[in-house]
């Protein structure tokens, strides 16, 4: 059982470890998307 409790909990940090990077990157595909939809309202003037 402790094996199973083992294997869960690598799993679960490697999980952790992969989802960072994620957050960022939507992170930065968001201001992408707002500096975008800015110039949109810029060039609507």
């Amino acid at each position: 059982m402790t094996l199973n409790i083992k294997t869960i909990t690598l799993l679960s940090l490697a999980l952790a470890f992969l989802a960072l990077p994620a957050c960022e990157t939507m992170s930065g595909a968001g201001r992408d998307i707002e500096n975008a939809g800015e110039s949109v309202q810029d060039a609507a003037r």
